[in-house]
């Protein structure tokens, strides 16, 4: 089991966000946020929106730190990607 988590470069809602991601399932990668505390709100069809002081404690439950251009690839090699029209809320 790897997850993975680019470092906090987002903007939005005055923060800085990363992404939390599998190259496994989706089961996975709502465990594993489920373990941070995350909400299932923060699920953005394919990564889990991570706000910039949650990101330490990521790397520290095991998330691998990677660029973001490598999220996208785990995420299309994996069969995972959804395109951002097609996203929905749902794993």
């Amino acid at each position: 089991m790897t997850l993975y988590v680019d470092p906090p470069a987002w903007p939005g809602h005055g923060r800085l966000w990363s992404h939390l991601v599998s190259d496994a399932s989706y089961d996975e990668l709502h465990a594993f946020a489920a373990r941070l505390g995350l909400s299932r709100r923060a699920f953005d069809g394919d990564h889990y929106d991570l706000p910039e002081d949650r990101y330490t404690d990521a790397v520290a439950a095991g998330a691998v730190e990677v660029g973001s251009r490598e999220v996208v690839r785990l995420l299309r090699e994996s069969g995972l990607r959804r395109p951002k029209g097609l996203r929905a809320r749902r794993g």
